[in-house]
């Protein structure tokens, strides 16, 4: 018996056998989805900056941090809100909204403080959202990018003929 010796291994480059149109089309939605994050993220984060800006509260020289500065982010809201809630509480002789008698004329003090601190808490809740969006549209675009880019890349088919 003779034996035949196998034929060379070449490379191919074939189209594919299914179409990629609609993985290219999800990596380009991918693409544009992460843009528009990222615009709503910027967007939101100047809203809130307006907004609170517009409030004109200035931090008070006794807080730990930012002295006399604007509140205008979520560094200064928070060190606003921490000596809001230092003064409700040196006020009320150290005793939280709901342990104060509702017949006690601190009480409407703290309360108000509350509200003050809850609205600055707010604020740094709306920049983290902000922030997140834009971080998840980042990641949109990094892998509708992937994506498209995989679906673009030809296929190598490596063929032998061994008998």
């Amino acid at each position: 018996m003779s034996e035949e010796e196998p034929r060379s291994t070449t490379d191919v480059i074939e189209p594919p056998e299914k179409k990629v149109g609609l993985v290219k089309a999800v990596g380009i939605l991918g693409i544009i989805g992460g843009v528009l994050l990222i615009v709503v993220g910027v967007i939101a984060w100047i809203g809130v900056t307006t907004q609170l800006t517009a409030e004109n509260i200035t931090i008070p020289d006794d807080a730990v941090a930012f002295q006399g500065q604007q509140v205008t982010g979520p560094f200064t809201a928070y060190v606003q809100a921490d000596i809001i809630n230092t003064h409700a509480l040196e006020a009320s002789g150290g005793k939280t909204y709901a342990e104060l008698d509702q017949d006690d004329p601190v009480r409407q003090t703290v309360m108000q403080a509350s509200f003050l601190r809850a609205s600055l808490f707010t604020s740094i809740v709306a920049y983290g959202v902000a922030l997140f969006a834009a971080g998840m549209g980042v990641l949109a675009i990094l892998f509708g990018w992937a994506i498209h880019r995989l679906a673009s890349v030809p296929v190598v088919i490596r063929r032998s003929n061994v008998y």
